[in-house]
């Protein structure tokens, strides 16, 4: 739990200096797009893993 309330600490006080509205509301957006697209590629590969694929 203390590493959650750490992370989110970093995320609000990078946030917090950026000017422009525009700007954090982009910046933003693309962080939760990267999570997102992180946890797909995560989910692939544990998927591959669990069924057996064969990597070469």
């Amino acid at each position: 739990m203390k590493n959650i309330l750490l992370i989110k600490e970093i995320y609000l006080e990078a946030f917090k200096s950026l000017g422009s509205k525009i700007v954090k509301s982009y910046f933003k957006i693309f962080t939760w797009f990267c999570f997102a697209s992180f946890l797909v590629v995560l989910y692939a590969l544990i998927f591959r893993i669990v069924t057996g694929f064969p990597f070469q």
